[in-house]
């Protein structure tokens, strides 16, 4: 068996006004909410226990009746953050893990893709993603980080600023997979860290997923690669909704996610 947590604490300003009223992961995609997309996924998937790491407007989430956990510094802090004010949630899980950030949907398939890995950490990664960037955003670059793997298809390095597309053989999209027996080790291993250093230029408190993911890379974690073509949308502005709701109208968005 399989449980999910979803990240979704964060105040989703660049979606404002929407968000003026709801949390980021209640925002509408083609009539949906994001968070209803990704959990109606999941439960397809048979992974029935979902727990969500909340913070701005927790409540409208609580209402929906999951399981949640409170982050109280969610509008100075960032996703590992969220990721760890859910910490019992996380001792107690015996299970396999999904993480999945809240601004995300995707499709079946490739959330299978990723169940069907048995590595230690497993990362949805699109080989696919800059057709999508470049429907986005004028330069792709401006938003895109960097993703190198091996050969093998296991992680060096993600998360910097690329300065070319040779830098970039994917990008990660937010969906995690830990393995059941890997779970105390990642606590312990976040638990240990200097929480007086800068990570990326960032404290210790507001440090980047892929930050701690580069971290245990480098302490020789193997994060593996599971790569799909495009099947997935992240919602982080107004002018993303904009781009989808466009494509969806003229039939082109079936090409990139299928919007159910």
């Amino acid at each position: 068996m399989t449980k999910a947590l979803i990240l979704a604490a964060g105040q989703g300003t660049r979606l404002r006004p929407i968000t003026h009223d709801k949390p980021k992961c209640l925002v509408p995609l083609m009539g949906t909410s994001l968070l209803e997309r990704q959990t109606s996924v999941l439960q397809q998937a048979g992974i029935q226990e979902v727990h969500i790491a909340t913070g701005y407007k927790a409540d409208q989430i609580e209402a929906l009746g999951f399981a949640t956990t409170f982050n109280p510094r969610y509008a100075h802090t960032n996703m590992v953050e969220s990721l760890f004010s859910a910490i019992d949630f996380l001792k107690a899980c015996d299970e396999d893990l999904i993480i999945g950030y809240g601004d995300i949907v995707y499709q079946g398939d490739n959330l299978q893709k990723l169940l069907d890995s048995d590595d230690e950490i497993s990362l949805m990664i699109d080989s696919h993603w800059r057709a999508l960037w470049s429907l986005r955003l004028d330069n792709p670059l401006d938003d895109a980080e960097t993703f190198l793997m091996d050969s093998a298809k296991y992680v060096l390095e993600l998360g910097k600023k690329p300065q070319s597309f040779d830098e970039i053989q994917g990008q990660y999209t937010g969906l995690i997979k830990i393995r059941a027996d890997k779970i105390p080790d990642l606590i312990h291993f976040y638990q240990t860290l200097d929480d007086q250093v800068l990570y990326d230029g960032q404290p210790f408190d507001n440090m980047y997923m892929t930050t701690l993911i580069q971290l245990l890379i480098e302490a020789d974690w193997k994060v593996k690669a599971v790569l799909v073509q495009n099947g997935w949308l992240e919602v982080d502005s107004t002018d993303d909704l904009a781009c989808y709701e466009r494509l969806a109208h003229s039939g082109e968005l079936n090409g990139f996610y299928r919007c159910a």
